[in-house]
């Protein structure tokens, strides 16, 4: 353990040349950044064509919800999948699977048969296809950048999502009042793009993958798990993660939800996207100082902090501007926390086991994604926005107040610690 933690990245010699001069670095980022500014459009749309084909908002939470169902089932398959095979192939082909379902998905529309079926569907398949490319993305970037540049790489990761988020909302609000398949057009092309810049990378992004094969997948599945297990910090914050991932996803949802079901024009809810990924952009570009300034246990504390002020004030206002005023303000130092636990992440962990150890982690995302729309949903049919908002609004805030009390999360510390903060929570 204590080898893997501090290991030096095989096949980087010398000082490391600057993330913008680092070419597979580049390429892959490119890649994913279309690739995720087209899913954020097709995802704008599908809450208004589900709720458009069953004119429920709870069957159109259903609709988002079993989509995510596939990435759920396929996240630890997935990560197996990238520590075994060639990462290269399988971001290429998963993203060209992705976009021929989204293509197939506008195809239906345009003959007039569009069903809640045929959303849930293509939402499945697709979800199924980023599980095994987002591990093997991972696996990626911690094979081309060096340990002392992740935190660096990791935030201007989460600048590329606050992008996305910025230019998603908007662009998909404007885009489906153009025609409502267009949003599922531009998607598929984001998807493609991302095979296509992955193709031109020409650097090794696996290690020894004979060695990973003369394992059994499923004995490759336990240590990944246990790799986790064996981390104090990830044992104890997991079930945490999970649980506010659920409420903060939630609360989005009953906000979409509740703007769509009073008739709110598309590009007004596009614009809460738009001011939450501009918050987001300038927590990207702050994440690298903080990061290498704070502890990383006091930033995520912080962050999370401010969240849970944020969702407790949307709960006081339930209205359009103080969602607009309190998202800016739940989302400032998300970038940060996301960027340092990443970096944090692909820091301690060896090379041979990225892919499985992304995608156990990743399961606090993909647990979240299939519960929260419904119970979203559930709550505002059931319980109306104001009662709804207050349920997550005191969850967000009793779960940071419970995380901030885990000593092995305010141990962490800056990026050049990483690995012995890490040895310090071994069991």
């Amino acid at each position: 353990m204590r080898a893997a933690v501090e290991g030096a990245l095989p096949g980087v010699v010398g000082s490391p040349v600057p993330l913008w001069r680092n070419r597979p670095y580049a390429l892959l980022q490119t890649g994913k950044t279309a690739h995720v500014v087209g899913v954020g459009i097709g995802a704008f749309a599908i809450p208004l064509l589900a709720f458009q084909v069953t004119g429920s908002v709870v069957q159109a939470g259903i609709i988002a919800g079993f989509g995510e169902i596939g990435a759920l089932l396929g996240t630890l398959p997935g990560g197996v999948v990238a520590d075994r095979f060639d990462r290269r192939r399988i971001i290429g082909i998963a993203s060209v699977l992705g976009g021929m379902l989204w293509l197939g998905l506008a195809a239906v529309w345009w003959t007039g048969h569009l069903s809640g079926w045929h959303l849930a569907l293509a939402l499945f398949g697709s979800s199924v296809a980023a599980v095994f490319a987002n591990p093997a993305e991972s696996g990626a970037i911690r094979a081309v950048v060096p340990s002392e540049q992740l935190g660096t790489a990791m935030a201007v990761v989460q600048g590329r999502h606050a992008v996305a988020s910025l230019v998603a909302g908007p662009l998909g609000g404007f885009l489906y009042g153009v025609g409502h398949a267009v949003p599922l057009l531009v998607s598929a092309v984001g998807h493609l793009s991302m095979s296509v810049a992955t193709g031109f990378v020409r650097e090794p992004l696996n290690g020894d993958l004979d060695s990973a094969r003369a394992t059994h997948p499923l004995v490759a599945l336990r240590q990944g798990l246990r790799f986790i297990w064996n981390i104090r910090f990830f044992r104890m914050a997991m079930g945490l993660f999970i649980a506010i991932n659920i409420a903060f996803t939630g609360l989005i949802a009953v906000i979409n939800l509740e703007l769509v079901q009073t008739g709110t024009d598309p590009v007004l809810i596009g614009m809460l996207d738009l001011v939450a990924g501009a918050v987001m952009v300038l927590g990207a570009l702050l994440a690298p100082r903080l990061l290498n300034r704070l502890r990383l246990g006091m930033i995520i504390v912080t962050g999370l902090g401010l969240a849970a002020a944020g969702t407790i004030g949307m709960a006081l206002l339930h209205s359009y501007p103080g969602y607009l005023a309190m998202l800016a303000l739940a989302v400032t130092l998300i970038p940060a926390i996301n960027a340092g636990l990443g970096g944090y992440t692909l820091a301690i962990t060896p090379p041979e086991l990225q892919g499985r150890v992304s995608s156990v982690l990743g399961l606090t995302g993909f647990v979240a994604a299939p519960i929260a729309p419904v119970v979203g949903a559930a709550l505002l049919a059931g319980a109306g926005v104001v009662t709804a908002l207050w349920v997550f609004a005191v969850a967000i805030a009793v779960i940071t107040a419970v995380l901030a009390g885990l000593p092995d999360l305010r141990r962490i510390g800056l990026p050049e610690t990483w690995g012995q903060d890490a040895l310090a929570g071994e069991v």
